[in-house]
């Protein structure tokens, strides 16, 4: 090895180390370690419930959040006036999982207060969103119907779409598809053209009904059916 390449070396595994230690120091406070478990449960909370689960004030909150952000353990979300956040991904997860197993018991997370009917099924704009509209969408993305990142349908996704009548507007000026963040359940459900057409298609079938004045849905016995056929989800 030439000395060019061994001062390389020397200098990716300076960083290397650099790295380890940030990661090692981000994580080494026990309110930090108290958001990080609370946001294992996969889902994106806001800096004021994480403060409460951390028990610290909203301020001191504040900074452990900028802390994690910049080592990159965790993402932050802006959803209207709102801001969540998350861990970065499954490979942070993992991490936290292994420390845990070895010196940590997982802590509790927030509960929302969602009031329980619109937590199951309701209107997000032109869109469903809600636990079942939730556990469509990891269906979905489970069984390749949409591209990893939720961007678009895959051509599997665009024919079970045609099969159950769900139209795509092929001129949308608007996102085919995207992951929208779930305020009640902290989690994705289907947005954009996609998510429109699905749920024009479910009213339009009679799979749902919509409370007049509110966000609200109901979903037919015919819906449900639906929804354990297409989506193997059982609420009968």
């Amino acid at each position: 090895m030439n000395l060019p390449d061994l001062r390389k070396t020397e200098d990716d595994a300076l960083q290397l180390e650099l790295s380890l230690s940030a990661v090692a120091s981000a994580i080494a406070d026990p309110s930090r370690v108290s958001i990080l478990c609370a946001l294992m449960d996969g889902r994106a909370w806001t800096a004021t419930e994480l403060s409460s689960v951390a028990n610290i004030a909203a301020s001191t909150a504040s900074a452990h959040l900028s802390r994690l952000l910049n080592s990159g353990l965790i993402t932050c979300l802006s959803q209207g006036r709102h801001r969540y956040y998350r861990l970065a991904g499954s490979d942070v997860a993992h991490l936290l999982e292994t420390l845990m197993g070895i010196s940590m018991k997982s802590v509790k997370s927030p509960v929302p207060k969602t009031p329980v009917h619109l937590r199951v099924a309701r209107t997000c704009y032109d869109h469903l969103a809600g636990k079942i509209a939730v556990g469509m969408y990891e269906f979905m993305l489970n069984e390749g119907w949409l591209e990893p990142e939720g961007n678009a349908l895959t051509a599997a996704g665009k024919l079970h779409f045609d099969n159950f009548g769900a139209i795509l507007n092929p001129h949308t000026r608007r996102k085919s598809s995207c992951a929208c963040l779930d305020w009640s359940e902290r989690r994705f459900h289907l947005g954009g053209d996609s998510g429109a057409a699905l749920l024009a298609a479910f009213e339009r079938k009679g799979w749902l009904v919509r409370t007049p004045g509110y966000r609200e849905v109901t979903f037919t016995e015919d819906g449900k059916r639906a929804l354990l056929r297409i989506f193997q989800i059982d609420l009968r």
